[in-house]
Order: C-alpha cells, then sequence, then structure tokens
C-alpha cells in the first residue's frame, strides 16, 4: 500500500492522512464527459497496475444506446488503462475513505487512444508546445440548483431556498440569492477543499438559482480533470441537500443558458511572456491571428461545444448567449471578447461554449481553433464596438447541421483528429436521430387538433 500512496499529491495524502484507504474509483471521461471505469477494493488497486476496458465506451450514446464502430465492427477490443497519480483525489462525499484516480486509454501497443477525451487535449496542447508555446485556460463554470425532478414530463423549476420561498431569476450577482442556498455553497467549498481543487469565486448569475464558478487559470489538461471532478462533486453537494445540480445548457424555459466561457491566452515556453502582448504592452499580430483563427474555424467546433440537441436552445437572442463570431474589447454581446486585463494577462473569451460540452472535447475544439490561427495568420474581422446580438452569423443552430459543418471544416477535422471526429459523427448522428423520433408537448399542444 505504501508504494502506491506515495505517488499520491499532498492534498490526498493529507486527506487520508493515517486512515486506511478503502476503495479505488478508476475514471475515464467518455466522448459526453461522463465518468466510466471500475471500482475496486484500495488492496487491489495497490497491485494492478493497469486494468482493461473495451474501446467501444467512446461509442456509447447519451441515451446509454451504442452508436456504429467505424473502425473495428464487432470486437470492441479492450484497451489498456493506466492511472495518472498526479489526478488521484478524494470523494469525500463516501461514506468509507475513498479515492477518485483519472485514468489515460492507450491501445494494447501502448499508443494513445485517439478518440479518448483527456487524450485528444493532451495531443492539442502538444501542438502549441511543438511551437515553443504553452496554451494557458481558465474555464468559468455555470449551473443550475433545480427542486428534484424524477419525472422527465414535468418541467424543471427552481429549488426552495432557507427562507422557504422558491429561488427567483434577475438576481446577478446578489449575496442574497446565493445565500438562499448556502448550505449547498458551503459543501462545494468543503468538498473542493478535500479535493485540492481551487475555487476562484462562486457567484450568482442571472437565471433562478443559477451559479458561476469562476478557476484559476492554468495548464488546459489540469483544468478540464477540474472541471471533470468538479462536475461530479456540485452534483453530490446538491443531492445532499435535497436538490439537483444541472450542467444542461438550457434547462428552464425562459431562464438564460448555462455557458463554460473560456479565457485563453498563449505564453513564450522559454520566456514566459504572453504572445499576445509586446514589449510596450500593446496587441501583437499573434493575438489578432488567434481570433482570426477562432471567427475563421468555430463553426466546425460547434458540434463539440454545443453537443446536444438542448445546446441550442441557449443560442437565442437577448439571453446573454452569444450568436455570433464577433470580437470586441469588453463587450458581451460578442461571441470572442476581450476583458479589460494588464498586457501580461491579455486573453480571449471564447464564450460560445455550453455547458454541457465535455470538458476536454470544449478546451480542446476551442485551442484547435486558436492554434490554426497561428498556423495561418490570418487578420480577424475588424472588432465590434457596438450590440452585436443585432447582427446575424454563420454559426450552426442544431445538431445535425453542426456536424456537416464539423465534416467541411478539412483544417479543423485534422488537427482534432479525424479518427476522433469519425468516432464522434457516429455517436451524435445516432443520438439526433433518436430525438427526431419524440414528438414534443409543443407539437401535442398545437398540431394535435389544429392541422
Amino acid at each position: 500500500m505504501a508504494d502506491w500512496t506515495d505517488k499520491l499529491p499532498e492534498h490526498t495524502r493529507d486527506y487520508i492522512a493515517g486512515r486506511r484507504v478503502d476503495e479505488v474509483e478508476c475514471v475515464i471521461a467518455d466522448v459526453a464527459g461522463v465518468a466510466r471505469g471500475k471500482a475496486m477494493p484500495a488492496s487491489k488497486f495497490a497491485t494492478q497496475k493497469s486494468y482493461f476496458l473495451p474501446n467501444s465506451i467512446f461509442l456509447q450514446t447519451i441515451t446509454g444506446d451504442w452508436a456504429d464502430n467505424p473502425f473495428d465492427g464487432f470486437t470492441e477490443p479492450d484497451m489498456v488503462l493506466v492511472p495518472d497519480f498526479s489526478t488521484a483525489t478524494a470523494a469525500p462525499w463516501t461514506a468509507d475513505v475513498t479515492l477518485q484516480v483519472i485514468h489515460d486509454a492507450h491501445d494494447q501497443q501502448g499508443n494513445p487512444v485517439p478518440f479518448a477525451p483527456r487524450n485528444l487535449l493532451r495531443r492539442i496542447v502538444g501542438l502549441f508546445n511543438a511551437q515553443g508555446w504553452t496554451p494557458v485556460v481558465a474555464p468559468e463554470m455555470e449551473f443550475f440548483l433545480t427542486a428534484r425532478n424524477t419525472d422527465p414530463n414535468i418541467p424543471i423549476i427552481p429549488p426552495i431556498g432557507r427562507t422557504g420561498r422558491r429561488a427567483m431569476a434577475n438576481q446577478a450577482y446578489s449575496l442574497s440569492a446565493i445565500d438562499e442556498y448556502g448550505k449547498v455553497v458551503d459543501d462545494i467549498y468543503d468538498f473542493a477543499e478535500a479535493q485540492g481543487l481551487e475555487i476562484d469565486g462562486i457567484l450568482q448569475e442571472a437565471g433562478a438559482a443559477q451559479v458561476e464558478l469562476n478557476l484559476a487559470h492554468g495548464d488546459p489538461v489540469k483544468l478540464a480533470d477540474d472541471v471533470f471532478y468538479f462536475k461530479r462533486l456540485i452534483r453530490e453537494a446538491a443531492m445532499r441537500h435535497d436538490c439537483f445540480a444541472t450542467f444542461m445548457a438550457k434547462p428552464i424555459e425562459g431562464e438564460p443558458g448555462s455557458a463554460m466561457h473560456i479565457h485563453h491566452s498563449v505564453v513564450d515556453t522559454k520566456t514566459g511572456k504572453n504572445i499576445f502582448s509586446d514589449r510596450k504592452g500593446g496587441e501583437t499580430e499573434a493575438f489578432l491571428h488567434f481570433i482570426a483563427g477562432m471567427q475563421n474555424h468555430l463553426p466546425a467546433a460547434v458540434a463539440l461545444l454545443a453537443p446536444y440537441v438542448n445546446s441550442y436552445r441557449r443560442y437565442v437572442p437577448d439571453f446573454a448567449a452569444p450568436i455570433n463570431l464577433e470580437w470586441g474589447r469588453d463587450n458581451r454581446t460578442t461571441g470572442l471578447r476581450v476583458p479589460v486585463s494588464d498586457p501580461s494577462a491579455r486573453r480571449v473569451e471564447n464564450r460560445l461554449p455550453g455547458m454541457d460540452c465535455n470538458p476536454y472535447l470544449g478546451i480542446a475544439a476551442s485551442l484547435a481553433c486558436g492554434y490554426l490561427g497561428l498556423m495561418e495568420a490570418k487578420l480577424p474581422r475588424a472588432e465590434c464596438s457596438g450590440n452585436a446580438y443585432s447582427g446575424s452569423d454563420e454559426l450552426p443552430y442544431n445538431l445535425g447541421d453542426a456536424l456537416d459543418v464539423l465534416e467541411e471544416d478539412q483544417a479543423f477535422r485534422e488537427v482534432i483528429g479525424t479518427e476522433f471526429c469519425t468516432v464522434y459523427n457516429s455517436v451524435k448522428r445516432n443520438e439526433y436521430k433518436e430525438f427526431l423520433q419524440v414528438i414534443s408537448p409543443w407539437e401535442r399542444e398545437h398540431l394535435l387538433l389544429n392541422v
């Protein structure tokens, strides 16, 4: 036992604090960002260097169905999953001492599985590294706390707060509003501390019981791991207090959607200087190239940033969601915002991703667009200084169209990986086809007796 626990991060060793570890959860994110894997006794984990799972876990849809395997037919060859001990952390909501460890997926020859989301993100980071650059990201997480909903036919409603009243909308940045569900927030803080996860801040968003959690900037793979862990711990904290936490892009009709805005900067690996700023503190050509890459390739990336039919319900005017590829300084109506900052912190905020996206894929897709911009060295459109909501743009507005655009952008597909795109298309086409067979309440209400 001592051998493997010596490999654990300090915060995890502190959590154990001499106690016996009962169970280890060996986890890996599938295409949807759902945690898959195995749980085993710690004594078993101590003697096992890796374990096996079929590669078909990346072909499972969000409904539990299985998409067609475009490579191996029905053979479902095993992958070798290897623990990344730097990710080992507590599962503090369990009764016994339990740890979680994210694993990496290799094929049986030791090569990274190209359609494993974490491998994909690591490869995108490697493209930057090969140019002497280090990408830096800072994700923002938005989510709703809701009343328990056990019947999918019943609309989602806000939870009851400590005052005995349901949470109200239009209370952005209100401390009183977030105090309504303070016990949930307290548990989020406690769980995060036990897991060694850093929170930059928590605030009330515009929706009813809509919360935003900000993470400090850092390494893209590490931040994606953190978002992956945060989603689970937030759900667990909510259920402790008789409510749900949802990361759906648009869970409640008439309320704003939930985004995962991603802030991007790139530093020179040797000097540590932000390549978006020159010696005098001005904007560089690389900064403009990065924005141009996003404008030129984000339409293809939307299929990864908005991965479900519900995702596109967020892309509507006047609900604080971007529906354009314009860029502007400190302009929240643009899809690409440049926040006010010091030259060393100059960055681009991509406001398109929904909180329902897989964090590994969302960050990878966003970085891929910026990388292509740096390599193509094109200039962006003129800055938008007015209301970008009033215009229209070339973004796809449903999942089917988004998948079509993804197929058409060959440069983006090559950076993301053609094998991954093939698997992703198979999974998402299956989900979209299944959704189109569902008859909605709107159709029954307005069409049943009127057409």
